[in-house]
């Protein structure tokens, strides 16, 4: 099977993701969800969450064959993160 290709520019698939984060996803969370990925169809809205993004991943995809997915870590504005974690920890 063929990748989907990106149908929305990167500001408007994470314009699309965070907003039905934050309005659909994140009211229903648990405590206990804490450190899970949250996978989104930022088409649909339908979303899987799983300790593993691969496995939410393959659930959504399952689901949705062709959908447009953004990643988000619960409990976190983002997914990964890359380069310096602090503004400490750069030099003077």
């Amino acid at each position: 099977m063929a990748p989907t290709q990106p149908r929305y520019s990167k500001e408007e698939f994470a314009r699309r993701g965070d907003e039905i984060y934050e309005r659909d996803i994140r009211p229903q969370l648990k405590t206990e969800d804490e450190g899970k990925f949250a996978v989104i169809d930022i088409e649909t809205g339908a979303y899987e969450i799983d300790v593993d993004e691969l496995t939410a991943s393959d659930r959504l995809l399952a689901r949705h064959p062709d959908a447009q997915v953004w990643l988000r870590q619960v409990g976190s504005r983002y997914a990964r993160r890359f380069g310096r974690t602090s503004p400490a920890t750069s030099a003077a």
